[in-house]
């Protein structure tokens, strides 16, 4: 029997070494919520992938987590007689939907029951590798040139694939340019559901360029439209923001709606549900790869987990610390000259805060109780 003492909520900010623009804005920074669940055992570590601002690229945002974290979800947690790995997801069912902030919790009750038990994420996950291929998301550059510099520097940093965000009228020919300057590097795309149906003639052209998939193309609803998108070209479709659970996952495969899957962990509710996306794809036989979201240390080591079970065969996102940050919050993550980067092997997700790093970041912080 497991109970939890309290939990510690931090809104923790840092900046980014380079602006990340996509189809739908440009970050300058990171603000995210991150939780210590404390034990009667041990401590574990969840960080969340929410909006900050407002509910823009998801439906969460870093001030509804919050609210719903300090007043309902981590209150639940701490009446609970036993809170386990096994348990943690059904005494937060009561709350719909709310994936990314649940995700928070969720992972750190699992972080802190393994490392009370001394076993790590990746043999919990049943991981079966100790480094992962790792790829890189490259933003929407101002000029062709400036992409062109981008994708010389991170191939020469040793990254195995290269992704390239996309918008109307910023796709086919820069697109062309990079594949004319590397003809046989992995290369894929992602639309961030920026283009229709009305849009075809752009994914037709993109075939031209022997792509390793192109991901998200529509609304992330549009499971139907994304099936008949991929019956008219030959690039693989690959789903992010439309595979929120294991059921979205099913659904996609059986209507033929894509033929890789990008499992984002914090998306979809926590690791656990992440293993059943994963399972869901791999019975399909249907590769999946790690996405990330400009995640810190604490989510970079969750990830890395993760992405280290069997059927994880494409290159991540699992990029090194310092493509994002020049301080990380955790001992920054590092790009092997191989291009793998190493899956930590330490108890739970292996990594902790720097306290010092973790203080200067805080620009929030409270203290939820049983008493509370």
């Amino acid at each position: 029997m497991s109970q939890i003492r309290d939990i510690e909520l931090f809104l923790v900010e840092l900046s980014l070494v380079r602006p990340f623009r996509v189809s739908f804005g440009t970050s300058t920074g990171k603000q995210c919520v991150v939780a210590r669940v404390r034990t009667d055992d041990a401590e574990g570590w969840g960080e969340c992938v929410a909006d900050d601002g407002y509910p823009g690229f998801s439906g969460e945002w870093n001030e509804g987590v919050w609210t719903l974290l300090r007043d309902v979800l981590a209150p639940t947690l701490l009446r609970a007689d036993d809170v386990t790995s096994a348990t943690v997801e059904q005494q937060l069912r009561f709350v719909r939907g709310n994936p990314m902030a649940k995700a928070t919790l969720i992972n750190g009750v699992v972080d802190a029951e393994l490392r009370a038990d001394g076993r790590s994420l990746r043999a919990f996950l049943g991981g079966a590798r100790d480094a992962v291929a790792c790829g890189v998301s490259i933003g929407i550059a101002d000029t062709t040139d400036e992409l062109r510099a981008q994708v010389d520097e991170h191939l020469e940093q040793g990254y195995r694939r290269i992704k390239l965000k996309i918008m109307p009228g910023l796709d086919v020919e820069r697109v062309g340019a990079i594949r004319a300057d590397h003809p046989d590097i992995l290369l894929s795309v992602d639309a961030n559901a920026a283009y229709t149906l009305e849009d075809l003639d752009v994914f037709r052209a993109l075939d031209a360029f022997d792509l390793l998939m192109v991901e998200q193309p529509l609304h992330h609803e549009d499971l139907v439209l994304h099936a008949r998108l991929q019956e008219e070209i030959a690039t693989p479709i690959c789903l992010d923001e439309s595979i929120r659970s294991a059921a979205d996952a099913a659904a996609a495969l059986e209507l033929g709606s894509c033929r890789i899957v990008n499992i984002k962990q914090g998306r979809v509710g926590g690791v656990l549900e992440a293993r059943r996306v994963h399972d869901v794809a791999a019975a399909a036989a249907v590769p999946v790869w790690c996405g990330g979201m400009l995640e810190t240390g604490l989510g970079r080591a969750t990830n890395l987990g993760l992405a280290s079970m069997p059927n994880f065969t494409l290159p991540g996102d699992t990029s090194a610390s310092a493509r994002y940050f020049a301080d990380d919050l955790t001992e920054p993550f590092v790009l092997g000259e191989d291009g793998t980067m190493a899956v930590p092997a330490g108890p739970g997700i292996g990594v902790e805060p720097r306290p010092e790093r973790l203080a200067a970041c805080t620009v929030r912080r409270e203290l939820v109780t049983k008493s509370d």
